[in-house]
């Protein structure tokens, strides 16, 4: 009698059990509707971003391939005997408000090469490049003094350093021939040099950097390039963010490029001159030498790699032959 009872009792167990544990599992480990949902939702986000970090990097790394290696940092690799980096040691505040409202573009020319690391080069590219021909005016960004006229043969050849009445110092290099001399007050739009290619460089180009107390500060974060004006009247400067760009657009970019060089046919056809004599048969075509690359052919012709690439159906890793005929236009 009592086996009987006991074994009644174990079954009702059993099956108490039997109901109960799903009730738990589900209780537990099932995560809400609403919160299934939000996962979801947040994998497909982290999924999409992965994605477009990764195309956006390989698109990079497509238009800029055949740009130069950046040169190196003038305020810390051989400047000491000139106390050019006179900030160094200095307490340099976390944030700062910089007055950029007075202001003059450099030059007009269009990016070729942005701010930034470049992994193939494995360091830092600390200003960005614009286009300009060998003997364009290139202008003081803001009123100031002339800190410092040098050569540097295996960097940034002529290059000019202005010190800024809003604190902010400016680099301009590759350049051709000085318009300024050390000590001399300029005002925002004064010409203080001419474009060159001298340095390190294998094409005409404005090497340019803006500064705050020796840190480099990406110049797009100040300049819209593509629109020719600054973002706002004030820059924040912040050690933690200073390098970040704000709002750079390289379909904004390309835009601004045809647009610069329609309007500047001169320009055009003076580079296109220039380069005939090394091999250029005609206004709209090039035949290829040897030892020429998509790089070199576009600094010579004032176009890009990538606008190279689709007139001719080319890739970045093409190789190209003696002879060969390469649409520009």
């Amino acid at each position: 009698m009592n086996f009987s009872r006991t074994l009644k009792t174990f079954s009702a167990i059993a099956l108490l059990t039997v109901g109960i544990l799903p009730v738990l599992a589900q209780t537990h480990h099932r995560l809400p509707g609403q919160h299934q949902e939000q996962h979801g939702d947040l994998m497909a986000n982290q999924g999409h971003s992965n994605i477009h970090v990764d195309n956006t990097s390989k698109y990079l790394e497509s238009l800029f391939e055949e740009e130069e290696e950046p040169e190196g940092d003038i305020y810390t690799e051989g400047w000491g005997s000139n106390m050019v980096n006179c900030y160094g040691g200095m307490d340099v505040p976390q944030t700062a408000v910089i007055n950029v409202k007075n202001f003059c573009m450099p030059h007009p020319g269009y990016v070729t090469s942005p701010y930034g690391y470049r992994k193939r080069f494995r360091r830092m590219h600390k200003g960005i490049d614009l286009k300009v021909q060998i003997g364009d005016t290139i202008r003081a960004a803001f009123d100031g003094r002339v800190r410092i006229t040098k050569y540097e043969r295996r960097g940034y050849g002529y290059y000019v350093v202005l010190r800024h009445t809003n604190d902010l110092e400016t680099v301009y290099g590759h350049l051709s021939r000085f318009l300024v001399e050390p000590d001399q007050y300029v005002k925002a739009g004064d010409p203080i040099a001419l474009g060159g290619n001298t340095g390190r460089s294998t094409g005409s180009h404005l090497h340019f950097e803006t500064r705050y107390m020796g840190y480099a500060i990406n110049p797009s974060a100040i300049f819209d390039f593509a629109n020719q004006t600054v973002h706002t009247d004030t820059y924040t400067f912040d050690k933690n963010t200073y390098q970040n760009a704000r709002n750079f657009s390289n379909d904004a970019n390309a835009q601004y490029a045809e647009k610069y060089r329609r309007e500047n046919p001169a320009k055009a056809s003076a580079s296109v001159g220039k380069s005939a004599s090394a091999g250029k048969s005609s206004g709209k075509s090039y035949k290829v030498r040897k030892g020429d690359s998509l790089g070199k052919i576009a600094a010579r012709n004032g176009t890009t790699v990538a606008r190279l690439c689709k007139l001719n159906g080319l890739t970045t890793k093409s190789k190209l032959k003696p002879g060969q005929n390469i649409r520009l236009n």
